[in-house]
Order: structure tokens, then sequence, then C-alpha cells
């Protein structure tokens, strides 16, 4: 029929981030921060809890159907790092669509914070600053898992 043959519309947009990727409940949680924030050691707290690695380190987002996916960098696909026990490895699960951002570089400081968000190819997804409290990796799998509620 015409206009199905996609062949020439040309490349999805996509780009590499310095980021590590972990997903549960079929969506994924883009971890956002300089280096040494701790990006990989989140990621492996939310694997100890069930989740999947999507990527670590390099994260590639791609723009599919108005949404983001996140996948890993082939080259490094299937590794984490863990800082003073080295590479590990891990099945990558990807893509996975993008549900949540969270930015390492950022402390949320109120109790109940604002709704701040993340965009890439004029898709936007929550995003998350740091809490420095134990249950900041439960509270980002409940939020994959339902969502965030209101009073």
């Amino acid at each position: 029929m015409p206009g199905d043959d996609l062949s020439d519309a040309g490349p999805l947009p996509q780009t590499i981030l310095h980021a590590s990727c972990v997903a549960a409940h079929g969506k994924a949680v883009l971890i956002l921060g300089a280096s040494g924030a701790g990006k990989s050691a989140l990621a492996l707290d939310l694997m100890s809890r069930g989740a999947e690695l999507v990527a670590d380190d390099r994260t590639q987002l791609t723009l599919r159907a108005d949404r983001l996916e996140a996948d890993a960098v082939n080259t490094i696909a299937g590794f984490i790092e863990a800082r003073g026990v080295g590479i590990l490895r891990a099945t990558p699960k990807g893509p996975m669509p993008l549900a949540l951002a969270i930015d390492l570089d950022k402390e949320e400081t109120t109790r109940l914070p604002n709704h701040y968000t993340f965009t890439r190819f004029g898709v936007t997804v929550p995003l998350l600053y740091r809490v420095p409290y134990p249950h900041f990796a439960p509270a980002i799998l409940q939020f994959l898992k339902a969502g965030r509620g209101h009073l």
C-alpha cells in the first residue's frame, strides 16, 4: 500500500548519553550524573532488587514512535562496573521504553518535591534528583511499577 514503505524514512533520531540504565516492570530508568556520582552503584542497587541492566556508562536513546527507548551501546552491552570489584557481567535488557530519569548531580531537599522533567527529541519523562536516604532505590522501583500519586 502507498505510504507503508518506511525504507526511505531515514535513520531514527538517537543520542548516546554518559548514563547508566536499568529496567523493571517493562520500563527503563536513566541514571545521569558526573563521573563518580554513583550511577553504576545505583544501577547495581536496583539490580539487587530485581531490576535488569539495560546499559552502564553509556546509554543510547532512540526516538521511536513518539517515545524514547533506552539501549546499550554494542561494545559494552552486558557489562557493569563495580568500583573496587571490577567489571561484572549481566544479561542486557533492551531496548526498553524510558519512563523515568534520575539526576545524581542534584540532591532533593524537600519532602514533597516539585515535578521535574527530562526531555530529548521532544519527548518528556519525569525526573528525580538524588535522595540521600535508604528508601531511594525501593521508591524508584515503586515509581516504575505504579507511578506517582497525588493527594
